[in-house]
């Protein structure tokens, strides 16, 4: 019997199971796979000596094999962990155990599993086994270090260390202690009927699967599970297929001749998730990643940045010697500028020092580069040429089809009640990326709990319903839109807010709202919705809020620009600032611009108009043709096979597919009171496709106005609305609004401040003060606008 160091159980606080303690193992049994118990444990359980065993834990198991401890105590329970499952392992533990020291008398041999997590167990059970000879066994080795023998040396050196030993499937068994490159081997597969373990002699014949470093091991053991991404599927499948070939196939290009692809560059705005994307992708690969970060890189000494460069490069050589790498370089544009308009000498070497390790990169490296940039036009053109970034992927604002997965996908662990309509919310989130998405359901999850709070303790189950998404709706905008180019806040206006002008509603309902909203019944009657539309007519004639209630309507994004933000006294920043505005629309498709005034921007180039007016016309025209570069992803045409539960939804499916196919352009919306005074390329179809005129309020329109105005002002009986309606000739809809404040602001002054009702004596001294704003010579002059053939709806 081999001498035992009994142990201090003072230094270890036992772990009871009925009427065994666990105490550590003694340092003799390093190594091996005995397991110390007591005479009379044994004789209950049926083992003798040397019998294989099970030790059944929370968290995995452990095979032993049985031996009596020297001091014949039955209360005591002592084991080693040479072949344990693999969710016992220590991390730490098995990260040190790469370098074979001695046991001490308080750790397990093989994983060192640290005896305080055993003392949370609740339970643990000791199950006999009947392991017989195995007669194959395939294996994984895991090794030091990369630089290892032949394959054939290290199959039969694995053999050699497993020869005796008892084994489980899915179990990890030590053998850093015999001094070899192999630290661990992992039994993947037990050939032996239904038995899960047996016993390794010279008959079995091992299968070797793979060669592994215990470094990576950790690193995929300690992986995180992929956040499900949603819309960006083929974006996916395109960065996994470029990924795969060369990563896992680059023999097959070789023999073919071809060149391996070096890199790839993701552009795209912010918020889209191409850093997400690029983790996701290098999991489903199955390679190692190492990231570059701008900040990081940059040192404030001479040759510091390229040094870290430098550095970050050999991470990533050292890694592809165990498998696939891939770098990942965020924001480059902050890193590599272009040199032409930087006159920094740092930056230009960090560019330098970039471009030669990309050159430098040897065929038979396994490792490829991803960068992601928001701004691809500033970085250095050298970095954008076929072998370095072969490819350049973009990953646009999200479709109304991607919105709808991505809403799926960060709204999976809300409680959502019934009345929640995902593609209504995604059809409401024109210009929103994934990261708006995440933070609209979680403002939308705090409304919900704000709303449970007030309501007491009572609505405590209450779930996230559709008024809260439209309360997040109002507090949570979109990125793409904030410190942006022509961005609007205004409340939204319904049709209903504006009296009259039925016929001018129909035109605009026609031009703006159902291309948006039915564009399958457009699609099935073969008609095609307008690329721009021009309101015409007298001031104060409500042009400016119909197009707010048209884009309310529609649930676009809603841009506009005026003449004091466009004009600018620096050279050159007037078309710039228009174009930006028409890329941003782009972006944010389907969008309306509204160019409000557009006599003050552009005017004829007939009156001899050759400066700035002239460039922006030039530029306006241009970007109403559609010539721009629209930042979005190539889309899939593939066809889903729907479950039974599914069906439901190919309708709405059918419809956001459609509205997609139609909403691609951005609809252009102007309006002037001077329709004379534009230049006649802007007004041809194509460009402002239906132009409308908006005529003054008839006394019908007048009426409704009145009664709209007056809604929230308490009238006397004796007030004539009609009547007031026939006496505001040549009155516009701001107009009869003023006089109704008027009337009020009458009432007050000479009935007090406690009077209850409006009079129509009141109405009447309003019309003696409130002149009308329009005339009869400029009514004639837009009615023979209109008969001469400017209004083409």
């Amino acid at each position: 019997m081999d001498a035992v160091v009994t142990p201090q159980i003072q230094k270890m606080p036992p772990v009871e199971d009925g009427d065994l303690v666990v105490l550590p193992p003694d340092s003799v049994d390093a190594g091996t796979q005995r397991c110390r118990l007591g005479p009379a444990v044994m004789e209950e359980l049926g083992l003798k000596l040397g019998s294989p065993l099970l030790i059944l834990l929370p968290r995995g198991s452990c095979l032993c094999t049985a031996w009596p401890r020297s001091d014949l105590a039955n209360g005591y329970l002592q084991f080693q962990t040479t072949c344990a499952g693999v969710n016992l392992i220590n991390y730490d533990a098995m990260k040190l155990s790469t370098q074979p020291t001695p046991q001490s008398e308080n750790s397990y041999a093989g994983f060192n599993i640290n005896l305080m997590k055993l003392q949370c167990l609740q339970r643990m059970k000791i199950k006999p086994l009947t392991c017989p000879r195995l007669k194959r066994l395939s294996v994984k080795v895991l090794v030091q270090s990369s630089e290892t023998e032949p394959i054939q040396y290290i199959q039969e050196l694995a053999k050699e260390l497993l020869m005796g030993l008892y084994v489980h499937e899915k179990h990890l068994v030590s053998v850093a202690r015999a001094g070899t490159q192999i630290q661990f081997i992992e039994v993947e597969k037990v050939n032996s009927g239904s038995q899960k373990a047996g016993l390794v002699t010279a008959e079995t014949r091992l299968d070797l699967s793979s060669v592994q470093t215990v470094q990576k091991y950790r690193q995929a053991l300690r992986k995180t599970p992929s956040v499900p991404l949603g819309g960006v599927e083929e974006v996916l499948s395109s960065l996994k297929e470029m990924l795969t070939v060369p990563l896992h196939y680059p023999g097959s290009l070789k023999r073919l001749g071809l060149p391996c692809p070096r890199g790839a560059l993701l552009v795209g705005p912010p918020g889209v998730g191409k850093t997400q994307l690029v983790r996701n992708v290098v999991q489903k690969v199955g390679a190692a990643l190492v990231t570059i970060n701008g900040p990081v890189v940059v040192g404030s000494r001479p040759g510091e940045s390229e040094e870290n460069l430098r550095r970050a490069f050999d991470r990533a050589r050292a890694a592809a010697l165990d498998g696939p790498c891939v770098l990942f370089i965020d924001e480059i544009d902050a890193l590599c500028p272009r040199r032409s308009e930087s006159g920094s000498t740092p930056e230009n070497r960090i560019v330098a020092q970039l471009l030669t390790l990309m050159d430098g990169i040897g065929s038979d490296e396994s490792f490829i580069i991803i960068a992601a940039t928001n701004q691809p036009d500033t970085l250095d053109p050298a970095l954008r040429r076929p072998g370095r970034f072969d490819r350049e992927v973009v990953v646009g604002v999200p479709t109304l089809q991607q919105r709808f997965r991505i809403l799926q996908c960060v709204s999976r662990g809300l409680p959502l009640s019934s009345t929640v309509d995902l593609q209504t919310i995604a059809e409401m989130t024109t210009g929103y990326v994934g990261a708006d998405l995440s933070a609209l359901c979680r403002e939308a999850a705090l409304q919900a709990i704000l709303h449970t709070a007030q309501g007491g303790a009572e609505n405590t189950n209450e779930s996230v319903g559709q008024e809260h998404f439209d309360r997040a709706l109002r507090l949570v905008p979109p990125s793409c839109l904030r410190s942006s180019v022509g961005v609007a806040d205004f409340q939204p206006v319904s049709w209903e807010r504006i009296g009259g002008l039925e016929d001018v509603k129909l035109k605009l309902k026609q031009s703006i709202e159902w291309p948006m909203k039915f564009p399958e019944a457009l699609v099935r009657m073969g008609v095609r919705g307008p690329r721009g539309v021009l309101l015409y007519g007298p001031p104060g004639c409500a042009k400016t809020t119909l197009v707010k209630a048209a884009a309310s309507a529609s649930h676009c994004s809603f841009l506009t620009l005026s003449g004091a933000q466009l004009y600018s006294p620096y050279v050159g920043d007037s078309e710039r600032t228009l174009s930006q505005l028409f890329q941003q629309a782009r972006a944010c498709s389907p969008s309306v611009v509204f160019l409000d005034e557009i006599d003050s921007m552009v005017g004829s180039r007939g009156d001899g108009h050759s400066g700035v007016q002239a460039q922006v016309l030039s530029v306006l025209l241009n970007e109403l043709d559609g010539v721009g570069f629209k930042t979005t992803e190539r889309r899939a045409q593939t066809k889903t096979v729907l479950t039974e539960g599914e069906e439901q939804e190919t309708a709405g499916e059918r419809r956001m597919e459609l509205q997609e196919m139609c909403n691609k352009d951005v609809m252009i919306v102007a309006a002037t009171n001077r329709p004379d005074t534009l230049d006649s390329a802007l007004l041809r179809p194509g460009r402002l496709d239906h132009i409308i005129y908006v005529p003054p309020p008839d006394p019908q329109a007048r009426l409704a106005i009145l009664q709209l105005h007056t809604q929230k002002i308490p009238l006397n009986s004796d007030v004539n609305l009609m009547d007031l309606a026939t006496q505001t000739h040549l009155f516009s809809g701001a107009d009869l609004e003023n006089l109704c404040k008027e009337a009020a602001l009458l009432a007050l002054n000479e009935e007090g401040m406690d009077v209850s009702a409006v009079q129509q004596k009141h109405f009447l001294k309003a019309l003696e003060r409130v002149s009308p704003s329009l005339t009869a010579h400029q009514l004639l002059q837009y009615q023979h606008l209109f008969s001469t053939g400017l209004s083409c709806s």
